[in-house]
This record gives C-alpha cells, structure tokens and sequence, in this order.
C-alpha cells in the first residue's frame, strides 16, 4: 500500500472498529489545510464504507477560532458521526470544547475527536493496533476501579497527589458512543475527579496539551481541587502555563485522571498521542461535564502528562490494591 492507501485504511479500521461504523451513516469530517491528507482521508474512507460524507475545512484566515461558524453547526443536521482532524492551536481550546458540547448534546452523533493528529499517527503507531486486545484492556482496568473512594497518584519525577473518585466511574474511548465521545487516536481510560478532593503536587515531566514537550518540569500544586501555585524553570513555559489556565475560574480546577493503553503510541511531544501511551498517566484542569459526574464547566481543558505512575486505590470497604505500579498496570 502507499502512503495513502495507508492513512484510508487507518481511518476505516478506526471507524469500524472504535465507532461502529455503518453504510447507512452520515458523516461529517471537520479539517483544515494543515491536515487535508488526513480528513480527506477519513472522507474517502467513509465513502468506500458506502456512507454520506461532507468535508468542512476550517479557514486559516479566521483563526484561532472563539466561537463555532454558524454554517459548521448547520451541518450537524442528521448527523450520525462527526470525525475532528485538525492542527492543535492553545487559543483554540474554547472554540473545540463548545463544538464538542454541540455534538454531545444532540445525543445522536459519535464523535472522533483528534485535535492535532498527524500523518505519521496514521501511517504507523497509535492508528494501526490490535482494538479488541486494547478494549478487553481498557474494560478490565475500569473493572478494577469499581467500588473506588480515591486514588494516590505518585510518580519518580515528584508526583503526589491524593484524588476523590467516589462514583466518578472511568470511561474509555476505544469505544465510541453518542454518549461518549473519544479521541482518534484512541487509547486511554478516564474519570472526572470530584472537584473539590484534590490534594497534592502534580509534576508534568512530559506534556501539556497543545503546547507539547516540557522544556523543564512544570509544578502545580493543588488545594481542594484548584492549582494555587506554578513552578518552573522554564519562565516562558511558566507564564504561557499561567495564562491557559487562567482562562476562567474553572479553569484552574480539577477535571480529568487519565491513563494510557494504546500500545502503538509513542512519546512524541504531541500529548493527543503521548497520553494513549503505556506507562504513562495524565491530569487535566478545566471542563469535564461530559464525563461521569463531572461539574467543572470551564471554556477549556488542559492536560499534564507524567511518566511511570503508581496507582493506590482506596475502595469502599477500606481496602486498598496498587492497580498501576512504576507504570506497569498490575492486572
């Protein structure tokens, strides 16, 4: 197969397999020009499905965008599947979490999320894995969590952070629904922390999502939920930091613990990719009301990955069993 070749079967495998794909879907494939290969790509893969298929790009001349076009939004209209693949912009965080709540809220559309995918993602690595062997994965895992109060989080580079996870279930993207939605690539299993628990450091000694790899360890320490403080050795990074979680008052609140299964996925810089990797876990700040029992309702969501984690899980009945330990996940 040549490179093309490569990237459609990618697409189809990912829609079959992740999201159920049928012929009598009606697909819309949300791109720009920075990554026209690949939405055109996940367009033409639903058309050999036997699918109705649009193609809406996203104008550079207008971004980052704010607000969701008027025209994008019609086009939601008897929908069944909705496949986002475009380049990863920090300023475009609220516009993506606004077009994600549209979707979600009509019920009737599974979404492919993959803000900042790549060719290569496509041709080798996270998009070409074995999906039923990372789903039983997946659901094994989360079957492990069942009857959680909270979960100690450590890891080498300076991690430590308690979480109350008390009928906050994880869900997972490798199996995508109308009601949830996942990324492409896929790969990791999630849950909505309650909010205000939280207690500890979190030290991102990986990557941030749309700013990529840290130059040097970013710190944040937490308070009942809420990051109080930042340290940095990079200033720039620091600030930058600062600023995206500064966006609104939720912001700054916990809204995600994520741990990666995808065994294709490789440490790239690119956190749509790092975090669906194995030995890794990430924690993000900001919106999560799509998740279960999620109240956090920030115009965004930021992520902060690290290596090599350590799971302690309290349960219900006072016992506790390290789930994940240096990475390694103990099932």
């Amino acid at each position: 197969m040549n490179t093309i070749e490569k990237m459609v079967n990618s697409a189809k495998n990912a829609m079959t397999y992740v999201m159920d794909l049928e012929s009598s879907d009606k697909v819309l494939v949300v791109t720009d020009e920075a990554t026209k290969s690949i939405g055109e790509s996940f367009h033409t893969a639903a058309r050999d499905k036997g699918c109705e298929s649009d193609l809406y790009f996203l104008m550079e001349y207008v971004r980052p965008l704010r607000e969701v076009p008027a025209e994008m939004e019609e086009m939601l209209e008897n929908k069944t599947v909705v496949i986002n693949v475009f380049k990863a912009m920090s300023d475009e965080t609220p516009f993506r979490v606004k077009w994600v709540k549209k979707i979600v809220a009509t019920h009737a559309i599974r979404l492919g999320h993959g803000p900042g995918i790549t060719d290569t993602m496509m041709i080798e690595g996270p998009m070409n894995v074995d999906y039923d062997s990372m789903l039983n994965r997946a659901q094994s895992l989360m079957k492990e969590f069942e009857g959680a109060l909270s979960v100690r989080v450590t890891a080498p580079g300076g991690t430590d952070i308690s979480l109350g996870i008390e009928k906050r279930d994880f869900s997972t993207d490798v199996k995508i629904s109308t009601e949830h939605f996942g990324n492409l690539p896929c790969g990791e299993i999630w849950c909505a922390p309650i909010e205000t628990t939280a207690n500890g450091v979190i030290v991102c000694d990986g990557s941030i999502g749309d700013i990529g790899q840290v130059t040097e360890p970013v710190s944040l320490k937490i308070e009942n939920g809420r990051i109080i403080n930042f340290e940095c050795d990079d200033v720039e990074l620091l600030e930058t930091v600062r600023r995206l979680i500064s966006i609104d008052d939720d912001a700054s609140i916990i809204g995600e613990l994520g741990v990666g299964l995808n065994p294709g996925a490789k440490l790239s810089g690119n956190l749509l990719e790092d975090e669906k990797a194995f030995r890794t876990a990430h924690i993000a700040f900001g919106n999560n009301e799509e998740m279960t029992g999620g109240q956090n309702r920030s115009q965004t969501h930021r992520d902060f990955l690290f290596y090599n984690p350590t799971f302690v899980v309290t349960f219900s009945d006072g016992s506790k069993k390290v789930l994940i330990r240096d990475g390694d996940i103990q099932i």
